[in-house]
């Protein structure tokens, strides 16, 4: 029986048999073959270009809510300073430092709020009429705020304070 040979002449000695190694590399048993390795995970950063536009979109989304939320909290901390002040004058005697004092709160309430040349150049019976106007129901030109025209300057006159506070914070939580 003849054993089979292949193109180069060499003589097989069994079904799955290796060939002879190149002589260059050595015996087959020598070589430190590794297996085939996976290559590692991508890195997480930085992001594909898809999860920076994602980002920006988002971004652009919620910034105007951020705004109002950051505006809105502004007014509120705003609000409970200029009520806490008022509330500072609470239990002080009426008379004009009082009525300077709330009339002077009013007024800085009201430029910020409202445009300088339309409450700026008010005093007297026109800056009555403008905090009637914007939220005081009367209460201002006949009610307890009329002091205000020119109570600061009048030595004496009937006042009732605790009225005029509830007034002027209630035209402040209106107007703030």
């Amino acid at each position: 029986m003849t054993t089979p040979t292949d193109p180069q002449g060499t003589t097989q000695t069994g079904a799955g048999a290796l060939p002879p190694a190149h002589p260059a590399l050595g015996a087959p048993e020598q070589l430190h073959l590794r297996d085939i390795h996976m290559p590692g995970a991508p890195p997480g950063w930085p992001p594909a270009p898809g999860w920076w536009l994602l980002g920006l979109l988002l971004l652009a989304a919620l910034a105007p809510a951020l705004l109002r939320l950051a505006r809105a909290w502004r007014r509120r901390r705003r609000r409970e300073r200029v009520l806490a002040e008022l509330d500072g004058m609470r239990g002080a005697e009426c008379g004009p430092a009082l009525v300077a004092a709330v009339s002077a709160l009013l007024k800085r309430a009201a430029l910020s709020r409202f445009p300088r040349a339309e409450v700026a150049a008010l005093t007297g019976a026109d800056w009555l009429a403008f905090l009637d106007r914007t939220g005081g129901a009367g209460g201002f030109a006949d009610g307890p705020g009329r002091v205000l025209a020119d109570g600061a300057y009048a030595p004496r006159q009937d006042c009732d304070a605790p009225a005029l506070l509830a007034l002027a914070r209630r035209w402040l939580r209106q107007n703030l």
